[in-house]
């Protein structure tokens, strides 16, 4: 706040919006339709097939979650930017975005690795699964998922909340960590606190994840065929997920480090990905590569389809 006013800070990303303003909120609004439609259709039939209340499933229906809150948190906002002649943010509502943004986004990490566990004891120690993945233990990783980013990330908009502003111009179309630029002076110590916080909700659970992996591979490779080919119909999903959001993490990094070094488009188009590509791949590669939640899909849709020609 300056003198009671909120301070307003400019979203510059944005590119032509005067000239393709509503063919960008077109586009948008078509995209967030799809992630809505597609995640719930996900979270729906998880929900109402009891076969599928096992663990994974329930992990896949948390991701699927999280891409709804991780979308709300971006889109609505997006769309009132294209369809207004000055794109702007305050900036408690920006701090409060990047903590959704970055919340939901760590949470995917930690639900990666608890569902790369749940692999582990399934494939490599299926004697003791029951025990291991009971509901109590899964409500309780499921807790941690979206807890421990949350309350680490909430520290860094803390931080924020008091510092000066000297810039009032973000380069980009929501707020992300490239509103540390803004600020008169870069805090060492809010630096040192974003590292430490990557670490913990992005690198120590990718480390986690290979490592599991490997050694399921090692485990399944020892195994028939029948089980080889069970185990990759269960894992590559995971680990194609994994691989689309540690791309996006490359890209936000990329903005927030090299931002003057990259044109404005490329810019636009890197930032776009990042709310684009992970909600909609998601549900995708669930949907497709899941053989129990593909079944369900179709027999939902044959269901819509039958329902449709029977009026």
């Amino acid at each position: 706040m300056m003198n009671g006013t909120p301070v307003l800070i400019t979203l510059g990303g944005y590119v032509n919006v005067d000239k393709y303003r509503y063919v960008y909120f077109l586009l948008l609004l078509t995209v967030y339709i799809f992630i809505l439609c597609s995640n719930c259709i996900i979270i729906y039939i998880i929900w109402i097939h009891r076969n599928l209340h096992e663990p994974m499933y329930i992990f896949i229906a948390a991701l699927s979650f999280n891409s709804l809150f991780y979308s709300t948190a971006i889109y609505p906002k997006m769309f009132v930017d294209v369809l207004s002649h000055r794109q702007s943010i305050s900036h408690s509502v920006c701090l409060f975005q990047s903590f959704l943004f970055y919340t939901f986004g760590g949470s995917d990490f930690l639900l990666l690795s608890a569902m790369a566990y749940d692999r582990y004891v399934s494939i490599c120690k299926p004697m003791h699964y029951a025990t291991t993945m009971s509901k109590t233990n899964v409500s309780v990783l499921l807790a941690l998922s979206w807890f421990l980013p949350a309350c680490q990330v909430v520290a860094i908009a803390i931080f924020r909340v008091k510092k000066k502003m000297c810039r009032f111009v973000l380069a980009g179309i929501f707020c992300n960590n490239s509103v540390n630029s803004l600020y008169c002076v870069r805090s060492q110590m809010l630096d040192s606190l974003g590292v430490f916080i990557f670490f913990n909700i992005v690198v120590v659970p990718v480390l986690y994840i290979l490592f599991t992996y490997t050694k399921i591979i090692i485990v399944v490779y020892r195994r028939c065929r029948r089980a080889r080919e069970k185990a990759v119909e269960t894992c590559l999903p995971h680990l194609a997920v994994l691989f689309s959001i540690s791309c996006l993490v490359v890209f936000d990094v990329i903005v927030d480090k090299m931002e003057a070094e990259i044109p404005k488009r490329v810019r636009l188009f890197m930032m776009l990905q990042v709310v684009v590509y992970s909600p909609l791949f998601n549900p995708i590669i669930y949907g497709v590569k899941m053989k129990e939640i593909r079944i369900h899909i179709m027999q939902l849709l044959r269901h819509l389809v039958k329902k449709k020609e029977f009026r």
